[in-house]
């Protein structure tokens, strides 16, 4: 493919809302005009927590990650696989853009291990069948993964929405990995935006407590991501998507 592939990691939360939606069909649009291939990877929090209390199943968290149970796996499947794939895939059709449903059980897309007993079904990314992804890129489809993946035994595996973007980034070799938060990106420490940070950088800022509080984690995926080989990985909000913004993690 000639085309660059980037990959665009969004949260379940921002899904819920309708110029959320309407912002990102419109910057997906735009990138594939500029001859850029696109997969998206989204989560589905905010509404899976909704549907477990209406079927009164309990949460629990670990270390960030939700103890996932029988029950919890299968409300998962419905929410992240069905509802909140569907709508998306949805907007973008209506802005004219191919856009296909996934999720890491068909074709087994993406296989998964257990991370841990205490964590029961979640999974992490052990493989991402990166040829196929590449041939329905080929074809002009954007492809809208949901992160429900399959076990390298056969269970139906809960795997962290930016665990399988980074997964995927790296099996695709993407030339960037787009994570959309609610904020600009890194800051520094006169408020200004950083544009660019290496990982030696950002490990920096966060020891002089200039990277605090809630863009720790944030930075820390993106690392994460460079470890596993992407080249690029940004930090932004749904503006600095569109207008090529935010800030970019780079190894060196």
């Amino acid at each position: 493919m000639s085309a660059r592939v980037h990959v665009i990691k969004v949260g379940g939360n921002e899904l819920d809302d309708a110029a959320f939606i309407t912002g990102l069909t419109e910057a997906v649009a735009t990138l594939r005009n500029h001859n850029e291939h696109v997969v998206i990877v989204h989560g589905g929090g905010k509404a899976l927590t909704e549907l477990l209390t209406a079927l009164n199943v309990p949460t629990r968290f670990v270390e960030g990650l939700r103890v996932t149970d029988a029950p919890t796996r299968d409300a998962a499947l419905m929410v992240l696989s069905g509802l909140t794939n569907k709508r998306l895939v949805a907007a973008l059709q209506a802005r004219t853009i191919d856009a296909i449903g996934l999720s890491g059980v068909d074709g087994g897309l993406i296989r998964a291990a257990p991370i841990s007993e205490a964590l029961m079904f979640v999974g992490k990314p052990t493989h991402v069948r990166a040829d196929w992804l590449r041939a329905l890129l080929a074809q002009g489809w954007v492809p809208v993964i949901a992160p429900m993946s399959l076990g390298e035994d056969g269970a139906i595996y809960n795997v962290n929405a930016d665990h399988a973007a980074g997964a995927i980034a790296a099996a695709l070799g993407a030339h960037l990995l787009t994570f959309i938060t609610n904020v600009a990106g890194v800051l520094d420490a006169n408020g200004a935006l950083l544009p660019q940070l290496t990982r030696a950088q950002a490990e920096a800022l966060i020891a002089q407590g200039v990277i605090h509080g809630g863009m720790i984690p944030k930075v820390r995926t993106a690392l994460d991501a460079l470890a596993l080989g992407v080249a690029r990985v940004r930090i932004a909000h749904l503006a600095g998507l569109a207008h090529d913004q935010g800030t970019t993690f780079v190894n060196s």
